[in-house]
């Protein structure tokens, strides 16, 4: 093992920025390879401020608290080139917070930052903001650039907690903007940072609203706080990313029933099928054109890349890029059957079934998305323990437990870095093997499809959700052999009046009398739907949350796989 240690150290009274500016190790979960940042001269855990575990070629800037400062690079693997550029600096101790007067302009007036903008900000600091605005009738306005805040539970607050004009909140990553009105003249803005971790900069921007109209006339207040034209609402698109805008609306249904398809709307001819029957995209003439490096469909549509064909992600709306590979296949037919009521599957009738054991135990599903990847929930990895991918096994190609064809150790989990464990959205994480399976293994092991970003499952459609989990709500024991159950998507619009905010990374399947549904033990596991086009299976959604299981008019809460297409492919750019 090869351990490089600096030691920086500035006079009394200033502290020390360090900057990376790239690093080259390998990526594994700070397994082998790590960068540890310590807030003093002796690697005492408590004393760390940061953790990097894969190589980025990012800027990112760490603070300490005094004017000490430990950096260790780890590894094991000494015959592969490991870099690590950077630079480090003396800086003055920094007062956070102000008075601030807002002179009465809706538009935003100004900006407040964490301590030491833009470089994370230090575990333990104290930020205190007092907004004043021009008149009585104005409040505050806080526009937050990904990250939000809610109110303050019993648990805690992970990433640092708020008090404004005496009430607690916490805040928390998200990948959009939201916004924050105190309805007040006065706001008392106080902000003490995590007492653990250094934690990604906050940027807040500020303006005043009138308290009794908190939007402009013409316009639409969105769950995030945002702002949108009336125009925007029920147009398709979600504007107020947090699909508030879209809920109530059936317009897409509307415009495909009543045949006023124009070319002039939004819907029609955009690579997107938003009519069940498919005629918002028929007769068509525009096309993108190929280049050398593009590949064409049968309809006319090019490939944006070489290697599409066959990558898990429709490209075409043929879906002729995806048809005759290996993803999302089965012997199979899935005549109707109907887990919590639920039957006993057939061996290697859902190939990318995948059981994961934590500590010998079974704790909850994944899917099979290539040789050495698996796609599951991110909640199954919360804590320092879960989230050591040595404690984790995973069984591919099982219909009984403990007789998988195949067994590895997991050697990485990436659980996505917007997972907020409060309301479980962004509930996904990739998990990679040891060792990949070998192709000899086919016949019981494949992998799912990935669907793409504009892939849509319609209400009623009939999916299946697999695993390993309890049969019934009482039940403490979880079933011998893999169950199968089919359900039904679930209206988004009636999902979120069941639960209160859904968000659109999350869609909901089930049966509203109840009966069938997902249980404990079943989390990460696959909601598959089969294309009816071509016969392939797409991961639709991963079993996430729900009120119970099999409850009447409380169906299972999903994450919706196709809102992170991107995000997979970002990390596992040869998914199938």
């Amino acid at each position: 093992m090869m351990i490089c240690y600096f030691k920086l150290i500035a006079l009394t009274g200033y502290l020390i920025r360090l900057s990376i500016a790239s690093i080259q190790i390998e990526a594994d979960n700070c397994i082998t390879d790590s960068l540890t940042i310590y807030d003093s001269l002796m690697p005492i855990k408590s004393k760390i401020l940061s953790r990097i575990c894969e190589p980025t070629n990012s800027l990112v800037s760490f603070v300490s608290t005094n004017n000490m400062m430990l950096v260790t690079l780890k590894s094991t693997q000494v015959h592969k080139v490991k870099e690590i550029h950077g630079y480090f600096e003396v800086i003055p101790q920094e007062k956070c917070g102000k008075a601030i007067q807002a002179i009465g302009n809706t538009a935003l007036e100004g900006r407040i930052t964490s301590p030491y903008y833009p470089s994370y900000y230090p575990p333990k600091c104290i930020c205190s903001w007092n907004f004043q605005t021009s008149q009585k009738n104005l409040g505050i306005a806080l526009k937050f650039q990904n990250y939000a805040i809610n109110e303050k539970s019993i648990k805690g607050c992970k990433y640092g907690w708020w008090k404004i004009n005496e009430r607690m909140y916490c805040g928390y990553y998200i990948d959009h903007q939201t916004v924050f009105r105190v309805a007040s003249f006065v706001a008392n803005v106080e902000f003490q940072c995590s007492s653990k971790l250094s934690e990604r900069p906050l940027l807040v921007e500020y303006a005043s609203y009138n308290i009794s109209q908190p939007c402009p006339l013409g316009s639409f207040e969105c769950y995030t706080g945002l702002c949108v034209r009336q125009a925007q609402r029920c147009d398709g698109i979600n504007d107020c990313f947090d699909e508030s805008d879209e809920l109530f609306c059936d317009v897409s249904k509307e415009i495909c029933n009543t045949s006023i398809l124009t070319q002039q709307h939004s819907l029609f001819c955009d690579g997107i099928i938003d009519c069940e029957d498919g005629q918002d995209e028929q007769s068509c003439t525009t096309s993108i054109p190929c280049t050398n490096n593009t590949f064409k469909c049968k309809d006319n549509i090019c490939f944006r890349k070489r290697n599409a064909k066959c990558d898990g992600i429709v490209d075409c709306l043929d879906r002729s890029d995806e048809s005759n590979c290996s993803c999302g296949s089965t012997k199979y037919s899935h005549k109707l059957h109907r887990i919590v009521g639920g039957s006993d599957t057939q061996e290697g009738e859902w190939p990318w079934q995948v059981s994961l054991l934590y500590g010998g135990i079974a704790y909850c599903g994944a899917s099979v998305i290539s040789k050495e990847w698996l796609l599951s929930a991110a909640h199954c990895f919360q804590g320092n323990r879960l989230s050591d991918p040595r404690t984790w096994i995973a069984h591919l190609g099982m219909r009984t437990k403990g007789k998988a064809k195949f067994i590895s150790t997991v050697r990485r989990i990436i659980v996505h870095e917007y997972y907020n464990s409060r309301n479980h959205d962004y509930d996904i994480a990739l998990l990679q093997l040891s060792t990949p399976w070998l192709d000899t293994m086919r016949w019981l092991i494949q992998p799912i499809c990935i669907p793409p970003t504009s892939y849509r499952v319609h209400t009623g459609e009939k999916c299946w959700v697999t695993g390993w989990g309890q049969k019934h709500e009482a039940d403490d024991k979880g079933s011998a052999i893999l169950q199968k159950a089919e359900v039904e998507i679930v209206d988004q619009t009636l999902c979120h009046s069941t639960y209160g905010l859904i968000t659109a990374r999350m869609l909901c399947a089930g049966v509203m009398s109840g009966k069938r549904d997902s249980c404990k033990g079943d989390s990460g596991g696959p909601l598959s739907c089969r294309s009816k086009g071509d016969g392939k299976w797409f991961l639709a959604g991963i079993v996430s949350w729900g009120y119970g299981c099999g409850r009447a008019n409380f169906p299972g809460v999903y994450t919706r796989v196709s809102n992170f297409a991107t995000w997979i492919h970002k990390h596992v750019p040869t998914v199938f």
